[in-house]
């Protein structure tokens, strides 16, 4: 029973060290996985193939979005004073009628139903034409937007064919990341010194 005891014991004692031997190179290979890219790094000196791009700033400060915003808002501007334009000559067109009305001025019950309907729909079509407008600057904001992050995603998996990142996070997305991994100057810079702003 002593010799079956003592057999097991070793066994028992050879199975740990094959285990922990095994356990020591699969830490080895997973720091040198880690270490391979030179990146952003964690505990222990480890490195970890990760960044962040806070895309409020890039946004901001990308040169190609800020011409496409500037464009829209130029639009919506010009259209707004369109609308406005046309319903200051409506009131006072509006105006006039009312005091004609009041001054019993139209030459018959027609002629003053006439004009209350081209009026009404003048009306009508200023609402059309503004929410038309509208329309066409929901939709163009919609391509802007897709325009600008197609640029920017194009441009990330370009870059990071060199980089060289596992994952490229979205700061947005994330409660709290070490400002070590943000990348979003260096990308800033990178889109802006490729773009050419038509003339």
């Amino acid at each position: 029973m002593k010799k079956i005891f003592t057999a097991l014991c070793a066994l028992a004692i050879i199975a740990c060290s094959l285990l922990f031997v095994q356990c020591k190179n699969a830490g080895q290979q997973t720091v040198n996985v880690a270490n391979s890219n030179d990146t952003s790094f964690v505990g222990n000196g480890r490195q970890l193939p990760i960044a962040y791009i806070n895309t409020d700033t890039l946004l901001q400060k990308y040169n190609y979005a800020q011409d496409l915003q500037k464009k829209l808002l130029d639009k919506a501007e010009n259209d707004r004073a369109s609308i406005n334009s046309r319903a200051a000559s409506l009131r006072k067109e509006q105006e006039e009628f009312q005091r004609k009305y009041q001054n019993n001025a139209f030459l018959s019950q027609e002629r003053m139903q006439q004009e209350y309907e081209r009026l009404a729909k003048k009306e009508a079509d200023l609402q059309s034409y503004a929410q038309r407008l509208d329309n066409e600057n929901i939709a163009e904001q919609q391509r802007t937007l897709i325009e600008i992050n197609d640029s920017i995603m194009s441009f990330i998996r370009e870059y990071n064919k060199t980089a060289g990142y596992e994952v490229i996070l979205n700061s947005a997305a994330t409660l709290y990341i070490n400002p070590a991994y943000d990348i979003t100057n260096e990308i800033v810079t990178l889109l802006n010194s490729r773009y050419k702003p038509a003339q």
